[in-house]
């Protein structure tokens, strides 16, 4: 199993240090789109979320309107789409078998498009959420025009064994078993992170579970002011949101030696990981 870890989207968001706390080392105050690509010997190229797709690079905009624009500042290049770094690193979009998205906001889900092949693996919660949206904070935040293209959806319902005393989805359709889907509601009503068992550790990409590395110390670390106010501006439950960051919490503190946590927006955990694998 070969591990990348892409930023597939660096966004400076207004407010600078009020909304990400300290700076990056390479990107300064930024958020990332952190993006999993997993190789596999039997089952293909694996990308755990997608970030913004050729589409949306090229008409941003015109896709979703100003606001988003003005507030998250997105760097729009296709050189930073998942595709095209997925070329740099030599391989074609067909290599691309399977594509799961923590969730499906735009900017988890827009890299779907590019790889109309592949099977979209999402906890069924979500998927109902962002094809029958049932209010209209859900309405706003789901974009059709990144699944226009007819992807082939694998949705999933709770089944399985617990991991680490999560909820877990076993035996994802044509994956192999190290990869889980582990339901993190809150943030979105369907939202789950991805368990990948590298041989040597697990590594948890917790999509927008939390936003910032400090709110799963165990000591529970304070999040920056702006991205405690943003994360409750945008959250679907907010109990099961703040209920899930305490289990990550506890599965940080228990078995921090044997599961490593990422979330998709911190600009630090992506540099701390993008060199291994």
């Amino acid at each position: 199993m070969k591990l990348h870890h892409l930023n597939c989207t660096t966004m400076r968001p207004r407010g600078g240090r009020l909304i990400v706390g300290e700076a990056s080392p390479s990107l300064g105050h930024a958020m990332v789109c952190h993006c999993l690509v997993v190789e596999t010997e039997a089952h293909g190229v694996v990308l755990i979320d997608s970030g913004f797709g050729l589409d949306d690079v090229r008409d941003f905009q015109g896709r979703y309107g100003r606001i988003f624009n003005l507030l998250a500042r997105p760097e729009l290049h296709e050189e930073m789409t998942a595709l095209r770094q997925l070329e740099a690193l030599g391989y074609d979009r067909a290599d691309v078998r399977h594509v799961i998205v923590t969730h499906m906001d735009l900017d988890h889900a827009g890299g779907i498009a590019d790889f109309p092949d592949a099977t979209v693996h999402v906890y069924r919660e979500e998927l109902d959420a962002a094809m029958r949206p049932a209010n209209i904070h859900e309405r706003t935040r789901y974009k059709p025009c990144q699944w226009a293209h007819g992807p082939n959806w694998q949705p999933y319902d709770d089944q399985g064994e617990a991991w680490f005393g999560f909820d877990a989805v076993r035996d994802l359709e044509g994956l192999p078993p190290e990869i889980l889907l582990v339901p993190l509601t809150g943030h979105s009503r369907g939202h789950a992170a991805v368990a990948v068992d590298t041989g040597g550790e697990w590594l948890l990409h917790c999509g927008d579970a939390y936003f910032h590395r400090d709110e799963v110390l165990p000591s529970g670390g304070a999040c920056p002011a702006g991205l405690k106010w943003f994360q409750s501006l945008v959250q679907a439950d907010g109990g099961a949101r703040l209920a899930n960051q305490e289990r990550l919490r506890q599965l940080v503190a228990e078995h921090g030696q044997e599961v490593r946590t990422f979330s998709a927006h911190d600009a630090i955990e992506w540099e701390r990981l993008r060199g291994t694998g």
